[in-house]
């Protein structure tokens, strides 16, 4: 379900079953395409308030400060004796965060895309159960050798060396280097969801995960909740809430998603249309947050306002390049 990104993270729940697919036309079509349309439109992190306090890599701004991170990490890189990266092209390098070679997981993942309330369409959800599949056009994380990784990201594991051809790794690595450069001090770290979160959108993070917890207490949420819970008993599953249901551990054993996964996650996704819990879910949050950014105004502008002059110093950076 949701992580910190996100990336955070969170970093973007989603063979057919014969039987399933018989009854998909009268069982999965019993709500309106209004109905599923709306769940889906508000089952994304870009249908919350405070998206807007949180960077877009996919935005003109984002790609411009992600080719400015990029010059700069190359110049770092070269210095710390990888000549090879005089001849990298910042440009051409894709804006997700590097991968360590030999760790990248399968696209396919349990709990891996951008949905904060899981599935949410019965038919794919029949297909693919849990395990998620990114949209066609998303950018794939890049691997780098270990020694390369390193340099960049400033992550270490137990016996890798702090130095690249003798010379010492800036802390964060070549990446977190450019980062400073761009967008100055890194703030204060904060907790959200039991995670230290060291990110210039700390602020954003942190009143995402309280908006989101004190829903979850709200005497709705808990009523929508046991709803979905009753819903599910009758088709056959037993879980408290959805997020149960998806990150059962029974998913997480083959890459590839079961038979009752898939019933399961179609399951799910259709007794949250039948309880509108996506709705109700949603329109707490966004209420909560609201008067989170309300309260926080004056910081939240602040926000903005270091993320432009973040854009400014990318563009100039930039412009130097060239």
């Amino acid at each position: 379900m949701r992580t910190v990104p996100r990336r955070l993270l969170r970093e973007v729940l989603p063979l057919a079953l014969t039987g399933l697919l018989a009854l998909s036309a009268c069982q999965f079509t019993g709500h309106g395409d209004d109905k599923a349309d709306e769940a889906h439109r508000l089952n994304t992190m870009k249908a919350f308030p405070l998206h807007a306090y949180l960077p877009d890599p996919s935005s003109d701004e984002g790609r411009t400060i992600g080719k400015a991170q990029w010059i700069l990490a190359k110049r770092c890189m070269v210095r710390l004796g990888f000549a090879g990266f005089a001849a990298l092209d910042p440009g051409a390098v894709d804006s997700t965060y590097p991968v360590r070679q030999g760790t990248l997981a399968d696209r396919s993942t349990v709990g891996s895309d951008d949905s904060p309330y899981g599935v949410d369409d019965p038919e794919p959800a029949s297909e693919h159960g849990y395990h998620n599949r990114a949209p066609e056009d998303s950018a794939q994380p890049q691997e780098w050798p270990a020694d390369q990784y390193t340099a960049l990201t400033g992550s270490f594991r137990s016996g890798d060396s702090h130095l690249a051809h003798g010379n010492r790794i800036p802390d964060g690595g070549c990446l977190g280097q450019a980062t400073r450069k761009i967008y100055g001090a890194p703030p204060e770290t904060v907790k959200a969801g039991g995670l230290k979160v060291t990110s210039y959108y700390s602020l954003a993070l942190e009143l995402g995960y309280q908006s989101q917890k004190q829903a979850r207490n709200d005497p709705a949420w808990k009523k929508t909740e046991h709803a979905w819970s009753a819903c599910m008993k009758k088709k056959g599953f037993r879980y408290a809430d959805p997020d149960k249901a998806a990150t059962d551990y029974a998913w997480y054993r083959d890459d590839k998603p079961s038979d009752r996964e898939k019933r399961t996650a179609a399951a799910d996704a259709q007794c949250k249309l039948d309880t509108d819990y996506i709705r109700t879910a949603h329109d707490l949050e966004t209420r909560l947050q609201k008067a989170a950014i309300s309260k926080h105004r004056t910081e939240l502008d602040q926000v903005l306002a270091a993320n432009a002059r973040a854009v400014e110093n990318a563009r100039t950076i930039i412009g130097t390049a060239s």
